[in-house]
This record gives structure tokens, C-alpha cells and sequence, in this order.
């Protein structure tokens, strides 16, 4: 039976007490074991007893001279940083007094202004940084801002920003990272809480959709039911038949040049009326950010093409 012993190691003039690693006896003859490169071998028999091992600790560095912070792992790289998460920080310490205080913020100015050397870098931090202050608020998730940010990049590198501005860019760029991960939100609901205004975001997204060939087609109705649903307190029944009729409406060409949003709308309103739930024209167009007039015209409509559908069957059941 082996035992532990106790060795010390010198780091730098001081010394530190830790228990050497204990030799694993081998399965197979119950000899001793030793490790070489990545794999603990019987010196015995020759078994590989264990290959491949990772350490699944922290990373220590070897030339800290202290023992606050040893680990070098750092926050993962991200998209919505312009420099990927890789650049420093000078910090700010209460304990820094005088003349060194001084120093350090004429140091932490310079560093700043290599971080943003020029006018491309401060264009991507400002509209970085509006890109994830409208995902926060919009309360979307980090794979939208990443694809976000991406998009950005792209539209810079084709020389796009030119005489159109940062925050449409920006809330076009959510816009249509939105669409693209089927995550159903409007253009007003952007503009709500963008510093861009309505024809700031068109003038963006016709440009990115002109040049870089956005993968996007019209939205469709569908995709805003379950959000509406659960903002007017519909039961899932009614949710359903909504689906149905918001894909009659794309079929039969009804929701053609019609806004979407609004289109879900009054087939939310329409499967309430139909399953006697409890869904007011002013419930589904609050929940749509639409007027009233909206929901009303298209649930015309959609009783109308169903009239006309009943007709039909019933023409065709005489026949």
C-alpha cells in the first residue's frame, strides 16, 4: 500500500506545503502506475489504465507572485463587443491616492483612446452598444444580438452607413435578426424604443435587404398568434383556430398587402367570436400595437371568404 508524502515547492522565495499525488495501484496485477504524457500506465503489466485525462480545474499561471486572482481564464469571446471581449480595462481603486490617482486616469484615457483608434471602431461601438440596449429591453436573447451585431458588420463592410444613420442601422439590424430566427416582433415595437425613427429603420433595412440579400420574406401572420394569445388571455382552442384562419388568409390572398400584425389580430378576434371567448376588437388590436379600424376591415373579410367557402360546400352538395 503506497502513502502520501508531503513535498514542497519553491515558487519565487516562498514555499508551500502540498501532498505529492498518490500512485493508483493497477486493476489488472495491483502494481503501481505512472504517468506518461496523457495516459496512466501499469509499470508492470503494461495496461493503460486511464487515457486522455483533462483537468477540469482553473488554469494557474506560474509567473503570479501573489495569490489573489491565479487563474488566467477570462470571459468567452462575444460578437457584441467590437473587439471581441479581448481588449483591458484600467480599473478605479478608492485606496489610490495623490499623484498616482492622477496618473492612472491620464493613463485610463489613453488606453481608452487606443481601445477606439478610429472613426469605424467608434461607429461599431455606438451602434453595438444600441443593439444591446434594444435586445435588453425587447428582452430578446444573446444569439439575436450576436446575429445582430454580425449584421452590422456586414453592412460596414460594404461601405452602407453612408448618409443614413447609426440607430436605424441598429434597429433594422435587430429587425431582421429577428426575422430570421422566427422571433415575431414589428417594426413599431422597434421604433418604440429605438432613437431611430420609422423612416431611419426603412431606409436601413431597404438598404441591407438590396445589398447583402437577406434570406427574409414577408411574415407571416401565424407567427405573432401565440404572443397575441397570451397577451389577450386566450385559451389554446382559440389560439388553433386562429392558426387556421391566419393560413386561409395567406392562401386566399386576404393578408396580401395587409399588415401582418394586424392580420393575426383579427384572426384572434374572429376564432373568439366563433368559440364564444372572451377577446374585445380593442383586446386584439392593443395586443397588435394596430387601430381598431384594422382588425374590424380584415375580420370583414375573413366572415365573408367564410360565407363564401359555405356557399360553395353547399352549392356543391346540391349538385
Amino acid at each position: 500500500m503506497s502513502e502520501a508524502r508531503t513535498t514542497r515547492v519553491r515558487s519565487h522565495g516562498s514555499e508551500t506545503a502540498r501532498p505529492a499525488e498518490t500512485a493508483e495501484a493497477c486493476p489488472e496485477c495491483g502494481g503501481r502506475t505512472r504517468v506518461e504524457s496523457a495516459e496512466r500506465v501499469c509499470a508492470a503489466c503494461g495496461l493503460v489504465v486511464e487515457a486522455d485525462r483533462i483537468d477540469h480545474g482553473p488554469e494557474w499561471r506560474s509567473f503570479s507572485d501573489d495569490d489573489t486572482n491565479p487563474e488566467r481564464t477570462g470571459a468567452p469571446l462575444t460578437r457584441s463587443r467590437h473587439d471581441r471581449g479581448l481588449s483591458t480595462e484600467i480599473g478605479r481603486s478608492t485606496r489610490v491616492k495623490g499623484r498616482k490617482r492622477r496618473r492612472l486616469a491620464r493613463m485610463r484615457t489613453q488606453h481608452n483612446r487606443a481601445r477606439i483608434s478610429t472613426k469605424r471602431d467608434r461607429n461599431k461601438v455606438y451602434a453595438y452598444t444600441e443593439i444591446r440596449r434594444l435586445t435588453g429591453v425587447l428582452e430578446l436573447p444573446d444569439s439575436i444580438r450576436d446575429t445582430a451585431c454580425t449584421l452590422f458588420d456586414s453592412a460596414q463592410d460594404e461601405s452602407l452607413l453612408r448618409g443614413r444613420s447609426l440607430e436605424g442601422f441598429a434597429a433594422a439590424c435587430v429587425y431582421v435578426a429577428c426575422r430570421t430566427a422566427d422571433v415575431p416582433r414589428t417594426v413599431e415595437e422597434i421604433c418604440a424604443e429605438a432613437k431611430a425613427t420609422e423612416n431611419e429603420h426603412a431606409a436601413a433595412f431597404d438598404a441591407m435587404n438590396r445589398e447583402l440579400g437577406l434570406p427574409i420574406g414577408p411574415a407571416a401572420p401565424a407567427e405573432y398568434l401565440p404572443r397575441f394569445a397570451s397577451a389577450v388571455n386566450c385559451p389554446p382552442r382559440v389560439e388553433r383556430r386562429a392558426r387556421e384562419l391566419a393560413d386561409r388568409a395567406v392562401a386566399e390572398g386576404i393578408a396580401n398587402g395587409r399588415n401582418p400584425a394586424g392580420v393575426a389580430a383579427a384572426c384572434l378576434y374572429t376564432a373568439a367570436r366563433e368559440l364564444d371567448a372572451d377577446c374585445t376588437q380593442q383586446a386584439a388590436a392593443d395586443a397588435a400595437d394596430v387601430t381598431t379600424v384594422t382588425v374590424r376591415r380584415t375580420y370583414v373579410d375573413l366572415t365573408d371568404a367564410d360565407d363564401l367557402t359555405d356557399a360553395d360546400d353547399l352549392t356543391d352538395a346540391d349538385d
